[in-house]
């Protein structure tokens, strides 16, 4: 397998180097298979997808590092595509640990990898800025020493912790994450215009992914404008999904309604697509 996962690395990069793609998370293998279906060139993970559909909250107490590797072999095994791990904050409390923690996730099949600054402690919300620094060197000494060809995601997380200069912060953070050893960079919660294109200006020539959530009024076209290489929409999808769901599930429970189930995708419709998707895999 080792070289299909690098000619799946070799797109992935490609990818990042001929302009700016969206790189959608599905949760799980039926809709890794349909955002395949549709075209999509590169898929991620979804740390809050897989943790809501285990019925537990996200973040690296919810989930631990066996079960977030289970379900980034799981997306990998789905399709042909390159999948990008959301890795949390590497499922390691010291920086030793992080290399072990991305040397088993590179073991899945993994494009690329994201490492996020975040503690998941509200008293402290985020690693000082140079041991996050040394936890993206870390990782990247990993993956010098088995797989240099996948990409190392650095995350900051400040606009998603609520810090008092959230893009001054972020900026300063990336800049130094790069010069650790990251090839992308990315600061989840930065919406606006002016936002995103003060952190794609100030940490070029490195590509800058962006969060795709809703309400920001930014199409695809508008952040390859501003210089926007990837965008993702993190626990997007499994929200809508969910909305669909709690929807059609209150009005059973409240009113003794199905009307929820409506404008539900037909199941012949459903069927049909995994019937046929099934024959490209035999």
């Amino acid at each position: 397998m080792d070289g299909v996962f690098e000619a799946r690395r070799a797109a992935f990069k490609a990818l990042h180097e001929k302009g700016c793609f969206v790189m959608p998370n599905p949760w799980d293998a039926g809709t890794a298979r349909y955002l395949r279906h549709l075209g999509f060139e590169a898929l991620a993970t979804s740390s809050a997808g897989c943790s809501f559909a285990l019925g537990l909250p996200d973040g690296e107490a919810g989930v631990g590092r066996d079960e977030a590797l289970r379900h980034v072999r799981a997306i990998v095994a789905a399709t042909e595509l390159p999948v990008n791990a959301d890795y949390q904050a590497g499922y390691a409390a010291r920086v030793e640990d992080v290399a072990e923690s991305v040397r088993l996730c590179v073991e899945t099949g993994v494009a690329g990898l994201s490492i996020e600054d975040a503690t998941s402690d509200p008293a402290r919300p985020l690693h000082e800025e140079s041991l996050a620094a040394e936890r993206i060197a870390a990782a990247r000494a990993a993956l010098d020493g088995t797989a240099d060809s996948v990409l190392l995601t650095a995350r900051a997380e400040c606009f998603l912790v609520g810090r008092p200069k959230p893009l001054e912060e972020s900026i300063r953070r990336l800049r130094a994450y790069a010069a650790a050893g990251a090839d992308v960079l990315y600061a989840p919660g930065a919406r606006g215009r002016d936002e995103i294109g003060e952190i794609v200006a100030a940490v070029a020539p490195k590509p800058v992914n962006v969060l795709a959530s809703g309400g920001s009024g930014l199409s695809l076209r508008d952040l390859a404008e501003l210089g926007v290489r990837r965008v993702s929409v993190g626990s997007a999808l499994a929200r809508a999904a969910w909305s669909a769901f709690i929807r059609a599930a209150q009005a059973m429970a409240r009113d003794g309604s199905f009307a929820g189930f409506d404008d539900a995708t037909p199941f012949a419709e459903l069927d049909t697509f995994f019937r046929e998707d099934a024959k490209l895999r035999t």
